[in-house]
């Protein structure tokens, strides 16, 4: 058996969280980086500063503004 796949079927639950923690991080970093992308291709002129990337990791939702559409 793979070494690795041994780890992950007996990890234990802190390794586990620890594993869905960097998920949720990963997925607020991508949608940070997204609204970036959009609000410089969507909305430039609109006023808005975009929030810290933890508003993002609490949320997991994009924090543009309601009249930016994407």
């Amino acid at each position: 058996m793979n070494t690795g796949l041994f780890m992950l079927l007996f990890a234990s639950p802190a390794v586990g969280q620890e594993c869905e923690d960097l998920k949720r991080d990963m997925k607020a970093l991508e949608i940070f980086l997204q609204d970036q992308d959009d609000y410089v291709t969507h909305c430039p002129k609109l006023d808005w500063e975009q929030p810290d990337i933890s508003v993002y990791k609490k949320k997991l939702k994009s924090q543009l503004p309601k009249d930016c559409k994407g």
